[in-house]
């Protein structure tokens, strides 16, 4: 039984949810975002919280039960107050800067990294070594973020790289000489 999938969402004030043909649509201050539900499931509304219902207890619906709650969850959150993820750059000559909607990155490579800003993300640098993308929409501030970091990636040895600012970098010791 899915524990996550039976907790009724708290729909804040100013929020509002519609939902036909397996389309849950979510309204708010921030923007609109939409999601498709898998077909059979029901969403149940009473005063200011929301129920996902499944159709039956077949083990897919069971195992989806959880991840549909979990996704209208998110989309409320995004949509009052958005999400957000710093991450840092580590590095000598290793910095960022921002030229309109525009991301460039100089990573070492003998050119410069120029990333353009998807719909619906912005990303700000306080400082050449801080860069904040923000979002309503957490799967894509997550695979932005993710992008940035994949180009220099933190090395265990010197930490060298672009990481998120919560992130431990497990150090290495390097070679010793005889």
């Amino acid at each position: 039984m899915s524990r996550i999938g039976l907790k009724p969402i708290e729909i804040p004030a100013g929020v509002e949810i519609k939902f036909n043909d397996g389309l849950v649509e979510v309204k708010g201050p921030k923007g609109n975002l939409t999601q498709e539900v898998g077909r059979g499931f029901e969403l149940e509304f009473e005063e200011n919280q929301v129920t996902v219902k499944r159709p039956s207890e077949s083990k897919q619906h069971r195992s989806l039960h959880g991840l549909y709650r979990t996704l209208i969850a998110n989309m409320i959150i995004g949509v009052t107050e958005g999400y957000k993820k710093q991450l840092e750059i580590i590095g000598t000559g290793y910095r960022a800067q921002k030229q309109g909607n525009k991301l460039n990155l100089s990573l070492g490579f003998s050119h410069p990294v120029i990333l353009e800003d998807p719909e619906g993300i912005t990303t700000e640098v306080p400082n050449e070594r801080v860069i904040i993308v923000s979002g309503i929409d957490k799967q894509l501030v997550g695979n932005y973020t993710a992008k940035i970091r994949a180009f220099r990636s933190p090395e265990p040895y010197k930490g060298k790289g672009i990481k998120y600012s919560d992130e431990y970098i497990r150090r290495k010791v390097g070679k010793t000489g005889k």
